[in-house]
């Protein structure tokens, strides 16, 4: 995947969730990019990833503290809602997409 595949990405699953606002770059450059998706009942996810390294990481943050998070760094892991600083195995990695459905789950049962 490239920079403008996953900037694709990210926008086209935010736009089409009823969670997420219009994504922001908050910085770009020939290798990485980084977007922050504010939510609509509050806080924000921000959404990175390095072209070079294939380095992915999706965090939801509110109030200045992560609440979940999922990334490929040392291996796949996500950091769940009900243990933020637990790092949990995955088989592999997680998407956008897969993320955001996460945060939706969780919106639904609040």
């Amino acid at each position: 995947m490239n920079l403008a595949e996953f900037e694709a990405q990210v926008y086209m699953v935010a736009l089409a969730s009823a969670v997420c606002n219009i994504p922001i770059v908050r910085r770009f450059t020939s290798t990485s990019i980084s977007l922050r998706i504010g939510l609509k009942s509050g806080g924000f996810i921000d959404a990175f990833y390095n072209e070079q390294t294939e380095t992915t990481a999706f965090a939801l943050i509110d109030r200045d503290l992560r609440l979940s998070g999922a990334d490929n760094t040392g291996g796949c892991h996500a950091h769940p809602v009900s243990h933020p600083a637990r790092h949990e195995p995955l088989s592999s990695s997680l998407s956008f997409a897969e993320f955001v459905a996460e945060i939706e789950r969780w919106q639904a049962r609040d």
